[in-house]
């Protein structure tokens, strides 16, 4: 009964910028203002990504710049950021991956447990194929509340019991099912199928069991 769920893949941004380990300090900067990204990979070999390079590491440098002093006490890393120059000393490493196949579920726990905005994708191998942000995550809820209870209807009601006549009603993304349900026992199960459908705000339930005539 659960709705296929939303991969990574279906949102990410396949043709990613990046930057070499060599880059430097004022290349990476120029990168990010061209392209309008707080982030980019850093890639080594054949595109294996080895790190990120963040708006976060390239300020430590702009933090410090009137007194040198303020270096003492803020940590040996941040320290080393403050007088970098390329990539390799400013990024962030490991970086923290997803791979294409993930969820966006998946995707968005991640950027919320390690404090990031943006997530290189990788393959098996570490090779770079994309890159997905907040944004990305977030166009799931850009789709029509038509197109959401249609696969409602196509991927979890019509797999009910014969005796169930459930109807799918839904508006700005939140899903009222509404109708008749003899086996209570679906309840949770119908809930979280809906919930796993890509676009769904909230889901509110008005069913009633099919074995009480309604009044």
């Amino acid at each position: 009964m659960t709705a296929p769920p939303r991969t990574v893949s279906d949102v990410m941004t396949h043709t990613a910028v990046a930057v070499g380990s060599g880059a430097s300090y004022k290349e990476i900067v120029e990168l990010m203002h061209q392209w309008q990204v707080s982030a980019l990979p850093v890639l080594a070999g054949e595109g294996r990504v080895i790190g990120v390079v963040s708006e976060a590491d390239l300020l430590h440098k702009e933090e410090h710049r009137e007194d040198d002093s303020t270096l003492h006490g803020i940590g040996v890393v941040n320290a080393v950021k403050a007088g970098a120059v390329y990539a390799d000393e400013l990024m962030s490493s490991p970086a923290v991956t997803v791979r294409a196949d993930a969820t966006i579920s998946e995707a968005a726990r991640i950027m919320a447990r390690r404090h990031v905005k943006r997530l290189p994708v990788v393959d098996s191998h570490g090779l770079l194929e994309g890159v997905v942000s907040r944004s990305d995550l977030l166009k799931v809820f850009l789709r029509s509340d038509e197109d959401i209870a249609g696969e409602i209807r196509d991927s979890v009601i019509r797999d009910l019991p014969a005796t169930a006549a459930v109807r799918v009603e839904v508006e700005d993304g939140v899903v009222t099912l509404g109708g008749l349900l003899s086996d209570r026992a679906l309840v949770p199960c119908l809930a979280r199928a809906v919930r796993s459908v890509a676009g769904v705000v909230d889901i509110r339930l008005d069913l009633v069991d099919a074995a009480v005539p309604s009044r």
